[in-house]
């Protein structure tokens, strides 16, 4: 199939990408939503504005809308956007979320295209194992019991995961961030013709949630 990919810079979308390249479809666009509303129910907004440098870092046109981010509005941002590249399907990266996943299928019924969602269902520890062979990515924004500042801009490693299930233990916090306790950013993966370097960033801690602003970052050569 040519897919456009839902793109947020975070772990999800980008290892949906990759399962889709490795199964055979052409992704040939990359969609955007960039919220005004922070805590918008559909679409991650932390370091969004990135997901121009992720376009050059792997070759792929980005189509970008704004929106502002009021639940259930927000998807007639996500279907205008959709509107604007010709492809078969969309890749999203849902594992769990039925708000989300229900949404863009409906979208994607009435546009007459189809819904590709490879991670859906897998159990997340899987899951997270399986990303962290192949991506480097950062944790950018936390708002759950036992995460404070000292999880921004931690890399996702072996440790990583282990202090998550210990989370999920004490707190019940889903190791994979699906109930919106943390959100990440994606600085390598296989379809990036070029890394992202982080040059500066800036912490906004907010009493028992917060997130680290990139704002400086630059593509170098793998």
């Amino acid at each position: 199939m040519k897919l456009a990919a839902l793109i947020s810079g975070g772990k999800d979308s980008s290892f949906a990408i990759y399962k889709a390249l490795q199964e055979g479809h052409e992704v040939t666009d990359l969609v955007t939503i960039m919220p005004e509303n922070e805590d918008s129910y559909m679409f991650h907004s932390a370091n969004i504005h990135l997901t121009e440098l992720i376009s050059e870092a792997c070759g792929i046109p980005l189509t970008s809308q704004l929106s502002t981010g009021e639940k259930e509005k927000e998807l007639e941002d996500l279907r205008k956007a959709i509107s604007r590249v010709k492809v078969d399907g969309v890749a999203v990266g849902a594992i769990e979320s039925e708000y989300q996943a229900s949404r863009v299928r409906r979208i994607c019924d009435e546009l007459g295209i189809r819904m590709y969602a490879p991670l859906w269902h897998m159990e997340p520890e899987r899951l997270l194992r399986e990303m962290i062979t192949i991506m480097d990515i950062r944790i950018v924004k936390v708002a759950a019991a036992g995460m404070d500042e000292s999880w921004l801009g931690r890399c996702f490693d072996a440790r990583m995961i282990e202090d998550l299930k210990a989370l999920n233990r004490k707190y019940g916090v889903h190791i994979a961030g699906e109930g919106g306790e943390y959100e990440s950013l994606v600085l390598e993966a296989p379809f990036y013709k070029k890394r992202i370097d982080i040059l500066d960033t800036r912490n906004l801690w907010m009493g028992d949630h917060g997130i680290m602003k990139v704002v400086r970052a630059e593509l170098r050569g793998k």
